[in-house]
């Protein structure tokens, strides 16, 4: 069953100094990880529409993510357990879903007042603060508490905040740190 994601993201953020300000307002770090995925086409493609399978380091997930606007509540998942990142990627292959794309982010998590903050680092770009909750005011009251106005915030797709710094993801196949 599908489910909205209710998330905003600041971007151009100082990891160290982000991190300090958010355990200033009480915040509670979880961890930090490594992260990959393998990001395929729906069948048949969709703009807007792609499948993700995600290695966080503890949990390995398959999802479908459906954007339908660039608004806080725009964004929605079908998401599942696997087993295993690599056998899930091959039983793909197998059944005819060749990956489009292969992708590795550093991210660390945070939870303020329940709402899940994670500091993301990515290739190629400055990290940014990701900010989820359960509905549009969670997200609008952690920012707030961060001291971050919500004209600040962005709710576009990382395919996006790529495009503001003039690079095209979705041409690059292999997206690692080197």
């Amino acid at each position: 069953m599908p489910v909205v994601e209710y998330e905003a993201k600041y971007l151009d953020v100082d990891r160290a100094a982000m991190a300090s300000r958010i355990a200033s307002a009480g915040g509670e770090y979880k961890g930090g990880r490594m992260m990959r995925r393998y990001v395929y086409d729906t069948v048949p493609p969709a703009a807007g529409r792609w499948v993700r399978l995600r290695d966080d380091g503890s949990l390995t997930s398959l999802c479908v993510k459906e954007i339908t606007s660039d608004a806080i509540d725009g964004t929605s998942e079908t998401e599942t357990v696997v087993g295993d990142f690599e056998t899930t990627h091959a039983l793909l292959g197998r059944m005819g879903v060749p990956h489009r794309s292969y992708q590795e982010n550093h991210r660390d998590s945070w939870t303020l007042d329940g709402v899940r903050l994670e500091i993301d680092s990515w290739p190629l770009i400055p990290p940014y603060l990701e900010i989820e909750g359960d509905c549009v005011e969670d997200v609008h009251g952690v920012a707030a508490r961060l001291s971050i106005a919500v004209r600040e915030l962005t709710s576009e797709n990382t395919t996006k905040v790529y495009a503001r710094y003039g690079i095209d993801l979705e041409r690059i196949s292999d997206l690692r740190f080197p």
